[in-house]
């Protein structure tokens, strides 16, 4: 029976959400649970949405966290498509858009971020996407089809893992790609510009054209319908949708209303937090893509939108909430799949923080591990095409131990002897 006597909020439907909730109870706790969301689908999880059931080669009901059941089963309280406007951290209270009052012992903020929004005329389009929701999924993957069918136009403004994976998936399709990218290579502010050109090439070998060192500046369209895009260096691009793939943003307004610490913009923004997930009100925790942490690895506040982090981070919010002690150090990881390419990224290495980039294996095929250094030691390692390596890769990363560079290029010698 739950003691209605403590009370545990968890605003967020994510994952990050749904896996707090569900260690809260794992670990025993008996008060009330109260899982907010401000979609009407229960909590679901995001990698899909850009690969598996965008490409249509997974169902849509693979995508959630749990069966709509467990929560009912699970005494997990549930209030979808309900947005929180306002927390009053001295009444211990959340607000609700329909005027619903909840009061707290504890509160989780796993609100997540949001896309980006392209700064240009012509976003008013009706062809003009996001992709973060489930709801922004199902709309593009019929798009896509349609593309697919009509021989149609996807520009994708933006060449990060968003911009690639949606790229994948539209050439599965049939759709005619365009990459507009301000910076020289894809994902040139993830992994520097040295692994660039292997995307560049990967992409190019499918049928997708990239446009580099360009932005976009208008939408061009006629009777609410997109025509084409224009960029900053007098190029027109024919379009018959857009996606907008810049980036997302913390959503911080609830905590920065209440009045919470927040990290800086320029390292990522987001709600700070300490290694327990703890805002600075030691009743309000933080987790998933909205949460920067003091990560005690690497010694600075980090800020992780990836699926493994909201995994992880949630869990570990819950069981500080609960009062068990918890330093959330996990290495930051994420994957990809883009055509016949899978890859695992492990580290953080962000350019300006390495000063050598090694590669064990072979690029040219596609079938490597590449590792970024400082002073010769592990920050950050990516195996593409290579697999069951995950493990000694973090293990060299949370060892600090300086590595001989050759011996790391070198297959044949096993990774876990560099330790």
């Amino acid at each position: 029976m739950v003691d209605a006597h403590r009370t545990f909020v968890i605003v967020g439907g994510g994952l990050a959400g749904a896996k707090a909730a569900e260690t809260l109870r794992a670990e025993g706790f008996g008060g009330r649970v109260i899982l907010i969301g401000d979609e009407r689908d229960h909590p679901y999880e995001r990698p899909p949405l850009s690969k598996g059931y965008l490409a249509a080669k997974a169902e849509r009901d693979s995508v959630f966290v749990h069966e709509r059941g467990w929560y009912a089963a699970s005494d997990v309280e549930l209030h979808l498509g309900q947005p929180v406007t306002s927390v009053d951290r001295y009444a211990r209270s959340v607000h609700l858009g329909d005027s619903t009052v909840i009061h707290y012992d504890k509160l989780l903020l796993a609100t997540g971020a949001e896309p980006r929004r392209l700064p240009v005329p012509g976003t008013d389009l009706v062809g003009v996407h996001h992709l973060r929701r489930l709801a922004h999924a199902d709309r593009l993957r019929n798009v896509l089809a349609g593309l697919g069918r009509d021989n149609g136009h996807l520009v994708i403004a933006g060449a990060g893992w968003i911009g690639l994976e949606v790229a994948a998936a539209a050439r599965g399709y049939g759709a005619e790609v365009t990459v507009v990218e301000a910076e020289p290579t894809p994902l040139h502010g993830v992994m520097g510009p040295e692994l660039g050109q292997i995307f560049t090439d990967l992409h190019s070998d499918h049928g997708v054209r990239f446009h580099f060192g360009a932005r976009l500046t208008e939408i061009v369209g006629q009777d609410g319908q997109v025509l084409a895009v224009r960029t900053d260096d007098g190029e027109e691009h024919p379009a018959h949708h857009v996606l907008a793939a810049i980036g997302a943003a913390p959503r911080t307004a609830l905590a920065e209303a209440a009045g919470l610490e927040l990290a800086d913009r320029s390292a990522g923004g987001g709600i700070a937090v300490d290694a327990a997930l703890r805002t600075s009100d030691p009743n309000i925790y933080a987790a998933g893509d909205v949460a920067a942490v003091e990560h005690p690895l690497f010694g600075a506040r980090l800020r992780v939108e990836h699926w493994a982090n909201a995994l992880n981070g949630g869990p570990a919010a819950a069981r500080s909430m609960l009062g068990r002690e918890t330093s959330y150090d996990r290495v930051p990881y994420f994957f990809s799949d883009q055509y016949d390419l899978g890859l695992e990224y492990s580290g953080w290495a962000p350019p300006g923080h390495y000063d050598q980039v090694v590669i064990r294996g072979d690029a040219g095929k596609r079938e490597f591990i590449a590792f970024w250094l400082k002073d010769h030691r592990v920050l950050a390692g990516m195996n593409v095409n290579v697999w069951d390596v995950t493990d000694p890769v973090q293990e060299l990363i949370r060892s600090g131990a300086r590595v001989d560079p050759d011996a790391l290029s070198d297959p044949s010698v096993p990774l876990s002897s560099l330790l």
